[in-house]
Order: C-alpha cells, then structure tokens, then sequence
C-alpha cells in the first residue's frame, strides 16, 4: 500500500509547476497536506491555447482582407479556402472557451456515486442516502456568482438547489427520463476542482437501464475521466464490465478509476489484505487485460480502497465546525482519508493531462495545418508579386525605350518634312503651271467635244453658255486632279505617316489616319461676261476689209474719227498698195462722217473706172455676198460662237495661271502643314500616354513590391511566428509523457 502511494505522490511531484498556487488538501484527520494542484496545467494549457488561437483568428481575419484587395494577377487559388479557414478558427475558439475537465461517475445503484462527488465538492450538494438514488444525470460545473442554482433541460429558468431532491430521485413523483440530464451550477470559490474548470456528472445506476449506448452518446463522449465507484462488499459485476466494454469501443483508451467505496466496513474483519488483493487481481484484470487501457502496473495506480461517507463527514466537520455523527467514522479512518485524498491527486493529475491532450490536441493541429496552409498561401503571392514587378519592370523598360525612340523619330521627321513639304510646294506650283499651260493648248479640243444643241435664241443660247461653261471647267479639273502634283503630295503624305508610325507603339497606329485634302477646287473660271457675236459678217464688207487691214482698233479709231491710223500692208506690187491704202483711208476718212461723202467718192470712181468693170465687179461682189449669206448655218454659228469661246477662255486662262498656281501650291502647303501638324498632335498624345502608363506602371511597381510584397512577407513570416507558438504548445503541453 505504501509503495503505491509513494508512485502516485511520485506522479504528483512530476506535475507541479513552478509558480502555481498551492492548495490545503485534507487528509479528514484535521490535517493538511500542501501542494500545487495539477489542475493548473490545464488552466494554464487553456488560456495560451486560447490566446494563440485569438492571435490566429486576428491573423486570418487580416489575412482574408489582404487576400480580398489583390490584383487578379496575384490571386492565389487556394485563397478561397481562406474564409474557410475564419469560420474553422471561430468554432475552435467557441469549443475552447467552453471547453473544461470532465469527470463522469458510473456503477451501480447505491454503490456510493453522489456521496463520492459531495466528498470531492466538500459539501452534501448531491442527493444521497436511504431513498435518494439518483434517478436522472446529474452535472455540477462552477459559476461565479455567489449562490448556487440549478437547470433543467426543458427550461432557462433557474432554480433552487433544493429542488433537486425532487427532481433526481428514484422516489419523486417528478419523474424525468434517465438520459435527461440536471446541471446544477455551485460557487467556484467553494471548490477548488470546480475553480480549475473541473465537470462532475454522476449517473443513474447502470444496472436500472439497458440504454446504454444512449448514455454514452449523449454524455460520455467528451468525458476525460471515467470514475467507477464499486462497492467494496462484492467484486466486479458483469453489468459494470459491460458499461466500459461500451465506452471503450467508442473511446481510443478511455481514463478509468476504480473505488472501492465503503472500505471502512472492513474494520474488525478477518483476512482483509487478501480480500484487498483480490480486489486488485481482478480489477487489474479488467482494466489491463480484458479492456487494455493501462499496463498492469499501472492499473494498479488506478484503483482506490475508500469509504467516500467517512471522508464526506470529516470534511463537513473541519470546514463547517459541524459534529461528526456518532459511528460515522471507523477505526483507522484517516488510512481511508489518505486513500481518498491520493485519489484526488491522481485523478488530478490524469484528467488535467488528459483533457489537455483530448480537449486541445485535436484542436491545436487544425490550427497548426491552417496555418502550414496560409503559410504556403503568402509564400506564394509573394513570390508572384515578385514575379509581376519583375514583368511590369520590363514592360516599364520597353515603354520607356519607345517614348525615347518617339522623341527622336519625331525630332528628325520633323526637320525632314519642313524640307520635303518646301520642296513639293515647289514641284507643285512648276506642275500647275505646266498643267495649265497644257490644257489652254487642249482646250479647243475639249470645246469641241461639247456636244449639246446650239440655236441662236437668246434663251437657248443662255442655257448653252451655261453648260458649255460647266463642262470646260470640270474638264480641266478632272485634267488637274490626275496631274503628278497629287500624287507626289500623297507620296509626302505618306511618308509622313510611316515615319511616325514606325517609332509608335501598335495599338496607337490606327488612329494615324491622313484627312483627304481636295486639291481640284484650286481655281475657278470665270466667263460670266463672256458676250458671242455671231451676227452674219460679210468677209468682204467694208468694214470687214478695214479691220483685215487696220484692225480692230484701227477701224475703231478711225470710225470715231480718233488720230491717224496706218494700215497694214496689203502683199503685192508696192505702188498698187499704196494707192489702195490711199483710197481706203481717203474712203474711210470720207465715208466716216457723211453718207454724201460716200456717193461722192462713189462718183469719182465711176469717173475713173469703166461702167463694165465696176458692173462685173458689182455682180462678182453680189454673188459672193449671196453665197456667204447662205452659208450662214447654225453650225457655222456654233463654230463662230466656239471659236470665240475658245479665244475668250484662253486668254482667262492665261491670266489665271501663276495665281493657280500660287494658289495650289499654297494650298498645298497649308494642307501637307496641317497633315503633318495633326499627325504631329497625335503623336503628342501617344507620347503623353506613353509617359502616363510609365507613371502608372511605376506606382504599380510599387505597389506590387512595397505594399502588397511586404504585406505578403509580413504575414508569411506571422504564419511561421504562430506556427511555430502552436509547436510551442504542443511540445510543452501535449509533448510530455507519463512518469
């Protein structure tokens, strides 16, 4: 016996921390052992577990709101499960702050349960006695206020203690179903096990039942500590065997106790050490062989020789002051207090290691896999926000090297085209002088080719004018406009725009486009004052004659009586000339202001000359004049009238040609300027967005790398920090092995 207390307070040594508060643990003989509870190993597991996974969920919640606002190119496809991971984390943390020790009480009836944990709580909380069997589950768990009540579980409302004698008991008329469940909330102050988050369940006798594996299922699956309390009267009953066959087939290795409650009938009785020893044998059966929970020597740590009603009332008597009962406590009682109060220690020591390892275990792996995860998680945005700065570094390198490239191209184009565009405005302008020249020399031609119906009505004729007028100008424009002058502006156009193209980037090309200048509007005829004559003339009439040899000036200047006029030299034999002129001039010198004077001269000729001659003369002249009168068609008048058209617009042209020309070339100038000028303009605007995508580019690179890199390699390094303060836990908490 001494040998085995001397392993369990061996147990109780290996568990003290340094720091923990030390408890008076009564031995029921008014004495007091000290030492630190082990309890405090758990509390103490529980609040760093609790802080690390409160630390954990900040860091996830941060995680997920710095997942949320990355670029599309730093997406991570695992990131989805990053909101998965909040709600795991918020349910481990809702378990743990609820989490505590719990130690569940079987056997069968009246073998002792309630007094046992009344012993345990240091107050007769739990019905018991004569007429009191626990009919129901009954859970006793701390609270902080200062008086106890209980719950039931079809009601919120709180209620006294003392209903629990009605509600609990096998001989109440409030009959509750055996798997409903009481919980009965006592002042922590008052115990100390119930201070350390320490859950007592005590239970129906299993031996009432066969709803076993509804018992386990509902109330057994989290318990951490199975107490047996047996009665020391008789060995250990099938039905109690068949309990923890159940609970082990559910449970990997549940923790068990066994008590053999009620020892002190023992007192006065013969052969005890070896009834004691078959206790032993055949409990340490039980739990080492047949359910293979503990190896045999360990077995025996497990079970306890008590008198839970001894240790009840001693303890009543020393923190109550109240009288022990007469016959309560039997000779040699305080062995038995001993025994108890051992139990406590090891069951401490068992369940505080055990519901650290079942309650947080579990839990502190989840987390430790959560974060291995988030861990890789920003290990790879990192590296691909890396990577992207590293992409857009280039792309800023290449947009860079074309603006530098637009500026130059841009600079020499421009000093190249000033030279092109003055020399086309040149070309231009011999061009259109050439051209113009070429159609005044095809223009009788182009008159000729105008076919439309000529009559000499002055309605008619008016419209003819018109349309005539029409057809030779967009004759000669549609001449023009096919000249190379266009086309070598076109060629500059061109050149204009490859040299700009080449040095810009490929999606701003399109919008290089080179508006059509129109060229054929450069000049404009104009032949409203043009007046036909094409009344009939007779070619041999006087006034035809003076105009063959004076002209049309001289005929004017010597009918208006204005000056001397000289007439033309008539070719033949000089002295005839002579004395014709003579008489023309003298004729229209006379004829010129009198009709008299005509008929005088008339007179004097007929002196001079022979009547037969002047007679044939006449009829000659008569049958000339009679012929050409005849002759006097509307085709000859079209020919006349075309003729003179042909004349008229000739000498408009001729006018017209240097200002034509000045003023194409002029126009062509304006036009290439303009062109170059817009295209130019375009050109500034690519640069400008060339120049904005850079700065974009630079915050962005920024971005990548000093905001969302660093965040991501904050929060890598803060998933390896936590990672490894739940290693931490485990090696300090979960890592250590049985003494």
């Amino acid at each position: 016996m001494s040998g085995r207390l001397d392993k369990t307070y061996s147990m109780e040594e290996s568990q003290r921390g340094q720091g923990d508060r030390e408890d008076q643990r009564s031995l029921g003989n008014g004495k007091h052992a000290r030492s630190q509870s082990p309890l405090k190993f758990f509390a103490e597991a529980k609040k760093n577990i609790n802080d690390v996974f409160k630390d954990i969920a900040e860091y996830v919640k941060e995680s997920h709101a710095f997942l949320n606002a990355l670029p599309e190119e730093c997406q991570c496809d695992k990131a989805k499960s990053v909101e998965e991971f909040g709600k795991t984390i918020q349910k481990i943390i809702e378990v743990l702050t609820r989490n505590h020790m719990k130690v569940v009480f079987f056997g069968r009836t009246s073998n002792g349960k309630s007094t046992t944990i009344n012993a345990m709580l240091r107050n007769n909380i739990m019905p018991s006695g004569i007429g009191h069997t626990t009919h129901c589950f009954i859970q006793v768990e701390g609270c902080d206020s200062s008086d106890g009540f209980l719950l039931t579980e079809d009601s919120d409302q709180k209620k006294s203690i003392s209903d629990i004698n009605q509600l609990a008991s096998a001989l109440s008329k409030v009959k509750l179903k055996e798997n409903s469940l009481i919980r009965i909330f006592w002042p922590k102050q008052k115990c100390k096990f119930l201070r350390e988050d320490v859950v007592f369940l005590d239970s129906p006798g299993i031996d009432v039942t066969p709803d076993l594996d509804d018992w386990i299922d509902k109330h057994c699956l989290d318990a951490d500590v199975f107490v047996l309390v047996a009665n020391a009267e008789s060995t250990l009953m099938q039905t109690e065997k068949n309990f923890f066959h159940k609970v082990s087939n559910r449970l990997s290795k549940p923790n068990i106790f066994i008590l053999q409650n009620r020892w002190d009938i023992s007192v006065g009785e013969e052969k005890v050490e070896q009834v004691k020893e078959q206790h032993y044998q055949r409990n340490v059966e039980f739990l080492a062989d047949q359910l293979k929970v503990v190896d045999r020597q360990e077995a025996k740590n497990r079970i306890f020789f008590v008198s839970a009603k001894e240790t009840l009332v001693s303890r009543l008597h020393e923190d109550n002051k109240t009288p022990i009962p007469h016959g309560s406590l039997q000779g040699n009682y305080q062995e038995r207090a001993l025994a108890f109060a051992n139990f406590e220690t090891a069951f401490e020591i068992c369940i505080s290691k055990s519901a650290v390892k079942t309650k947080f275990e579990n839990h502190s792996q989840k987390g430790r896999n959560i974060m291995s995860s988030l861990k890789s998680i920003m290990e790879e945005i990192y590296q691909k926000c890396q990577l992207q700065g590293e992409k857009l570094q280039e792309v800023k390198g290449k947009k860079a090297s074309e603006l530098d490239n637009l500026e130059k191209q841009t600079l020499k184009l421009n000093t190249e085209m000033k030279d092109k565009i003055k020399a086309n405005v040149e070309e231009v302008e011999r061009e259109v002088s050439n051209a113009m020249n070429k159609e005044i020399n095809h223009l009788s031609v182009l008159v000729e080719d105008f076919k439309r119906t000529f009559h000499p009505d002055e309605e008619k004729l008016r419209d003819y004018k018109k349309e005539l007028h029409a057809y030779v100008e967009d004759g000669i424009k549609i001449n023009l406009t096919g000249r190379q002058f266009v086309r070598a502006v076109q060629t500059v156009e061109m050149h204009m725009r490859d040299g700009l193209t080449d040095p810009l980037p490929k999606e701003t090309e399109q919008y290089l486009d080179i508006p059509k200048n129109q060229f054929e509007n450069a000049f404009r005829l104009l032949c409203a004052d043009f007046q036909e004559d094409i009344q009939f003339r007779f070619s041999f009439g006087i006034t035809a004659l003076m105009e063959r040899f004076l002209g049309p000036k001289g005929v004017r200047t010597v009918l208006t009586g204005n000056g001397n006029t000289i007439p033309r030299p008539i070719p033949g034999r000089a002295q005839d000339n002579q004395i014709l002129v003579g008489v023309m001039t003298t004729f229209a010198s006379v004829s010129s202001r009198t009709t008299m004077g005509a008929l005088i001269i008339g007179g004097m000729v007929a002196k001079v000359t022979d009547w037969r001659i002047i007679a044939l003369v006449g009829a000659l002249y008569g049958m000339l004049y009679l012929y050409e009168r005849m002759s006097w068609t509307n085709k000859a008048k079209e020919r006349t009238f075309k003729k003179q058209y042909v004349d008229y617009v000739t000498s408009k042209l001729k006018l017209i040609v240097d200002l034509t020309s000045a003023t194409c070339s002029q126009q062509v100038q304006q036009g290439l300027t303009s062109t170059f000028a817009g295209l130019c303009k375009k050109v500034e605007k690519s640069k400008q967005d060339l120049e904005n995508e850079i700065m974009e580019l630079d915050k962005e690179i920024t971005k990548q790398r000093e905001e969302i890199g660093l965040k991501g390699k904050t929060l890598r390094n803060k998933a390896d920090y936590l990672d490894k303060t739940l290693d931490g836990f485990i090696k300090k908490f979960l890592g250590q092995k049985d003494s």
